[in-house]
């Protein structure tokens, strides 16, 4: 409107403006009513507890601190890191049962959105409200497309809700409402399955198929026994390899007098005995029929690959009768010849974590205090980690503690990640202890950030009383990392906050 009263007709600003809204109203009497958009239906209902007050207070800092800049300069600072608490949050508010605030449904799917480890919990603490905001929004479409939480499913026990979703839903709604019968009923699960088998995709077949590991049993053999004829390469191997981890399956003892003609004591000479390997010199057609796969990875012989395939298919229990009546412990430390130690063995932590055998799992850890490549029957960490999950949570702790004690953190993040949050109090003693001793040995602080930012989210929060007295700065000795003590010192005063803060939510929920 600037300049108006010197142009020549123009009126003044006033004068433009009831221009402006002549043409408005022109503009609006042109258009063509559109019809009227349909209106959503109301929200179904969240019968779920409301949070306490301060529960919901602390979850809108949560979600408004999610996007938050990252620190500069590589490192984190004193103050507790709250995105990475969000999702150990969201899993105590659903055990409680508590409901989603409705207000902050929209902030908790766009940090589900941004977040895919945090859909699991987003979308179950969200519940029926969450899943109907998100079909309003093309941008929250991913809590549609299957999931825990992710879709409204009948009741396991409503035989004819059932037959219809399976018959009519959407794949992503069949996925998960197989996995909810199966929770229910293993047996109506597979019947289910089984009804339209042969006319599903290949790909949906298979992931139908991996739906059957939780709850696997004996009485899934037949099933199973007739998937290996598939026509999916894929759809066999998965078969194949759910029937060996059923040791009395018929696979598996196929499977077991295959692995047999290929190991075997060896008693010749005077020396103690060991175990002979020879490996199958072909990759016959019942070989494949039970899933083993004829063609090795890049870098890999042909003859390891198949003898690989065929003991760690093998029950385990057979080896004590083929190998002289030993257990596990003593077939695992007898020496192998040709070199052949390695793949029998890794194949051997491949049949304990399938088969969730305890014993073996054990042997083929070996001592945590071994040094490795001892007597331990393997030395890769990630097949250790592996092994442990098959054993009870307080083993599993104790073992990880004592590997802590002997060989220190720098190999030890992958074994703590199999160990059950929070901590054990002798799991958590060892680690503070470990981080103590690298920080008063001048280590370089930033190697143990994964194993400090582990210790925020699974230290029993009751453990920051005892931890005050690290939060100071330790004097620099020489030879230690340039600025190393004020880092360490930074980093336990972030562990000390972030445990009380945890402390605070637990109560918060509590309440």
């Amino acid at each position: 409107m600037l300049g108006t009263e010197r142009r020549p007709g123009a009126g003044g600003p006033g004068g433009l403006l009831d221009e402006a809204a002549r043409w408005t109203v022109r503009r609006r009497a042109g258009l063509v009513p559109a019809p009227a958009p349909v209106q959503p239906g109301r929200a179904p209902e969240d019968r779920r507890p409301s949070l306490p007050s301060a529960a919901r207070r602390r979850l809108a800092q949560l979600l408004a601190d999610r996007s938050a800049p990252a620190h500069s300069g590589g490192r984190r600072g004193a103050a507790p890191d709250l995105a990475e608490l969000l999702p150990q949050w969201l899993s105590t508010a659903t055990e409680h049962g508590f409901r989603a605030p409705s207000e902050l449904l929209p902030a908790l799917l766009d940090a589900a959105r941004a977040r895919t480890d945090l859909r699991p919990q987003a979308l179950a603490f969200a519940g029926p409200r969450g899943l109907w905001l998100a079909r309003l929004n093309p941008e929250w479409r991913f809590a549609l497309r299957g999931g825990p939480g992710s879709a409204v499913l009948p009741d396991a026990s409503d035989e004819e809700a059932v037959r219809r979703l399976w018959d009519e839903g959407l794949f992503a709604e069949r996925v998960a409402l197989l996995a909810a019968v199966r929770a229910h009923g293993p047996g109506a699960a597979r019947e289910l399955l089984a009804s339209t088998w042969t006319a599903e995709r290949a790909e949906d077949r298979l992931l139908f198929l991996d739906s059957l590991r939780d709850g696997l049993s004996d009485d899934d053999e037949p099933f199973l026994e007739r998937a290996l004829a598939d026509r999916s390469r894929n759809v066999r191997a998965t078969a194949a390899e759910l029937l060996s981890a059923l040791p009395a399956s018929a696979l598996a003892g196929r499977m077991a007098v295959r692995a047999a003609s290929c190991v075997a004591l060896d008693r010749s000479g005077d020396a103690e005995a060991r175990i002979a390997v020879e490996a199958p010199h072909e990759c016959d057609a019942g070989m494949q029929r039970d899933g083993v796969a004829p063609k090795p990875p890049t870098g890999r012989g042909e003859r390891s690959w198949w003898l690989g395939q065929l003991v760690e298919a093998a029950p385990l229990g057979s080896w004590t009768a083929r190998l002289g009546g030993r257990s596990a412990r003593e077939i695992v430390a007898m020496p192998v010849a040709d070199e052949w130690g390695d793949e029998l063995h890794a194949a051997w932590c491949r049949a304990a974590v399938r088969q969730r055998d305890a014993e073996w799992s054990r042997a083929l850890l070996g001592t945590p205090s071994a040094p490795p490549g001892g007597n331990a029957g393997t030395i890769s960490l990630a097949e250790r980690a592996k092994l442990l999950s098959t054993l009870r949570e307080e083993e599993r702790a104790e073992w990880v503690a004592a590997f802590i004690q002997a060989h220190g953190l720098s190999e030890a993040f992958q074994l703590l990640g199999v160990c059950l949050v929070p901590w054990s109090a002798g799991l958590g003693r060892a680690v503070v202890d470990a981080l103590e001793i690298a920080r008063d040995a001048g280590s370089y602080p930033w190697s143990f950030s994964g194993v400090m930012g582990l210790a925020e989210r699974c230290l029993n929060p009751d453990e920051a009383p005892r931890l005050e007295a690290l939060t100071a700065i330790p004097p620099e000795d020489e030879g230690a990392s340039p600025g190393s003590g004020s880092y360490w010192a930074e980093a336990f005063q972030r562990l000390v906050g972030t445990l009380r803060l945890r402390a605070a939510m637990r109560a918060e929920l509590g309440g």
